[in-house]
């Protein structure tokens, strides 16, 4: 329970309640129940600032219990320009942050009401989850899941150079672009003829 007050002094506006709400009252504990992912709707650019500001709030109001996790939707992007690499960092979905939460009026209070929040991704007033597949997606997108940074500005019909891998420093034109897989096919001129080859997007620059 949030410890700065009673629970008859906070009045929920705007909580239509969840399905499951009352499984804290039929003896399912907390540690129980999985935390599910939420979408919050935030004033843009102030995303960084709301991250900070409602892990404060969790640990102010002791909601470690209710509230586990809270992520802004980021990607690398890997830019080849003159032989050099350079990383960028993009938000994914501006004006949201993602929070990993056990959904009931006090972790929905606490969340709602930090500054700079206006609400929660759902239907009418009810906050609905994302569903495994649409979390895995976005975190597989972040990174967090084993995919890598993704290269930009490569295109078919481009030179390249590898630059790691047993056809280092061997040269090649771009035949395809795997976006999804992080991968390019090239033709690669060996002895004379040419070859086509695989490659991660990290082992190769544009010439």
């Amino acid at each position: 329970m949030i410890s700065i007050t009673s629970q008859e002094q906070i009045r929920h506006e705007g909580y239509a309640g969840i399905p499951g709400d009352n499984d804290l009252e039929s003896g399912i504990t907390e540690n129980e129940k999985r935390g599910e992912w939420y979408v919050v709707h935030t004033y843009s650019g102030y995303e960084n600032k709301i991250k900070v500001d409602l892990t404060k709030r969790v640990e102010s109001m002791n909601m470690q219990n209710k509230i586990f996790q809270i992520i802004i939707p980021e990607e690398q992007e890997v830019e080849y320009k003159g032989g050099k690499k350079k990383v960028t960092t993009k938000r994914v979905f501006p004006g949201y942050v993602i929070v990993n939460m056990i959904m009931d009026e006090d972790s929905w209070y606490v969340v709602h009401h930090t500054p700079g929040v206006t609400g929660f991704v759902g239907s009418g007033t009810k906050p609905i989850p994302l569903q495994d597949d649409e979390i895995n997606k976005i975190l597989t997108q972040m990174g967090l899941m084993g995919k890598k940074p993704r290269v930009i500005n490569i295109d078919i019909g481009e030179s390249i150079r590898v630059n790691s891998g047993p056809f280092e420093n061997f040269e090649g034109v771009v035949k395809e672009v795997l976006t999804d897989r992080g991968k390019i096919r090239v033709n690669i001129s060996m002895f004379g003829r040419e070859t086509p080859v695989e490659l991660d997007y990290e082992q190769i620059n544009k010439i």
